[in-house]
């Protein structure tokens, strides 16, 4: 009897020392996992909790929230930085170009100078500077933003309005009748227009907006996709960087100043990892529940 006692707890060792070595190994990958995300400023990881032991678990969740914490302060780092230089370059800009502008466009009223070889080249000069004056203007854009006024807004009336601005398209929308965030409503419309565009831009023939929500959050999430030309793997670490755009006559600060509105209201605006089904293009907006 003590023989076969022996046997079966020499057994249970075995197989509890077994699963220990694999249950630390896979701990182990987990910490490889992360550790790779976080070389490659991809703070978006969320491993799961399944199969581990209670402080395990408590861990792996404040990992989870801590990358999600980097994420915003990456991002919000990122915005003050283009705001710093905002200010660098708009100064040292408007004080090059004014006096440029100003004698080029003197001379180009000028009877001696119309109709010669002279005209074209001062005109050329007048243009370009004219380009900057534009260009800072657009860099103003993100740096002067009015601080927003947060109020109380019915996300499905505001969606349902801009749908219906935009009649060429084909809506799919999945948001709740009575659910209401805490934004300003300038902003926020100003936001899901300008992805709208964005769509149009893309040749996009359909847009889905849906509430991707998670009760236990502070804050809910919108996904908004769309059908149009998708966006492609090299642009996509750029696609927030303003003045950055593929498009021909194209500002490349939409989603920039997009993204700037969003986080002067305490959400976000992201591009999304994998769109899904029926959608080659999606964004997920992140706004503050109301309480």
């Amino acid at each position: 009897m003590n023989v076969l006692l022996y046997i079966i707890i020499g057994m249970m060792a075995v197989v509890g020392g077994c699963w220990f070595i694999r249950h630390q190994r896979k701990l182990r990958l987990r910490a490889h996992l992360m550790q790779e995300a976080i070389r490659n400023r991809d703070f978006t990881f969320r491993m799961p909790t399944d199969g581990m032991f209670f402080g395990e678990r408590a861990m792996q969740d404040t990992l989870n929230q801590l990358g999600e914490t980097i994420r915003q302060q990456v991002n919000q780092s990122e915005v003050e930085s283009w705001e710093r230089l905002t200010r660098v370059l708009t100064h040292e800009i408007m004080n090059a170009t004014a006096p440029i502008t100003s004698i080029s466009q003197s001379l180009l009223n000028r009877t001696d100078v119309k109709e010669t070889p002279l005209e074209d080249g001062i005109r050329a000069i007048y243009e370009t500077s004219q380009h900057l004056n534009n260009f800072v203007v657009n860099y103003r854009k993100m740096s002067e933003l009015e601080k927003p006024v947060l109020g109380d807004v019915n996300l499905s009336s505001m969606i349902d309005d801009v749908s219906k601005a935009y009649p060429e398209l084909m809506w799919e929308l999945n948001v709740p009748t009575d659910l209401v965030v805490r934004a300003d409503a300038g902003m926020l419309r100003q936001v899901l227009m300008n992805l709208t565009k964005n769509a149009i831009e893309a040749h996009a023939q359909k847009m889905v907006m849906e509430v991707i929500d998670d009760d236990k959050a502070d804050d809910i999430s919108l996904y908004i996709g769309n059908n149009g030309q998708p966006i492609p793997a090299e642009n996509r670490q750029s696609l927030f960087v303003p003045f950055f755009t593929t498009k021909r006559g194209g500002s490349g600060i939409g989603l920039s100043l997009s993204r700037r509105m969003m986080m002067l209201q305490g959400g976000m605006l992201e591009l999304a990892e994998r769109p899904r089904q029926g959608c080659h293009t999606a964004f997920i907006l992140k706004i503050i529940r109301c309480s």
